[in-house]
């Protein structure tokens, strides 16, 4: 797990601290699971809705634990984050795209991708590249980074592995470029001139943007394009 997650933090180009600390994160991420009981993480048939719970909190004791410890504090922020998914549904923050920052992401890239290869009681390991086509679907559906998964099963040896991200509202690749320039405070007028389009197409590729992402101003659509990681291509 460390060590995908530092391959992987290098090959983005993070800065030698950050890889440094990502890696520490990496070896701590799980120590939140000895808050939770043994028979749960053992348990061969499906779990109860109260054991769903306490698995979703191992993040949230992995953060307390490590907060114990001034050394350790700023590792736990991280390590804490690996369940997180940029839409939303991860836990136990439910933290979304821009709240999730780089190494994090990378985190819980590398934590999807290792565990698929691990046994677990109630499902067998998966080979390496079955393991990479599992982490690259939420990838193609927007909930990992697909730049990190990309690197991750990369260095996992995976380099045959494709990850094609899915927009999400079922936006075309010409509305997300609409959104970024609205998030960005364009006119229709400029809107229409950096896509080398008509003014009016402009209106209509803004008012179809609208609709799709269910926000009617110009603010609900920039917040949109935060959260779901759409400002940069």
């Amino acid at each position: 797990m460390a060590a995908l997650t530092r391959a992987a933090a290098s090959s983005l180009g993070l800065a030698a601290g950050e890889i440094r600390d990502l890696g520490r994160a990496a070896l701590l991420h799980d120590i939140g699971r000895v808050a939770v009981s043994s028979g749960i993480w053992e348990k061969r048939g499906a779990l109860t809705r109260a054991e769903v719970e306490q698995v979703r909190m191992h993040p949230y004791h992995t953060e307390r634990i490590l907060a114990c410890s001034t050394e350790l504090e700023r590792l736990g922020r991280i390590a804490g984050l690996h369940h997180e998914r940029l839409d939303g549904s991860g836990y136990h923050h439910g933290a979304r795209a821009a709240a999730i920052p780089t190494g994090a992401r990378i985190l819980a890239a590398a934590d999807a991708y290792q565990t698929s290869t691990q046994s677990r009681p109630h499902r067998c390991a998966l080979p390496p590249e079955q393991a990479a086509e599992r982490v690259a679907a939420p990838a193609a559906r927007g909930r990992l980074d697909p730049d990190c998964v990309r690197a991750v099963v990369e260095a996992a040896g995976q380099l045959g592995t494709r990850v094609v991200p899915r927009r999400p509202a079922g936006l075309s690749d010409r509305e997300v470029d609409v959104l970024r320039l609205v998030a960005t405070g364009a006119s229709n007028r400029q809107i229409a001139s950096a896509l080398v389009i008509s003014r009016r197409t402009a209106e209509h590729h803004v008012q179809h943007v609208y609709a799709k992402i269910g926000v009617s101003t110009r603010a609900g659509a920039a917040l949109f394009a935060m959260e779901h990681d759409l400002l940069h291509d």
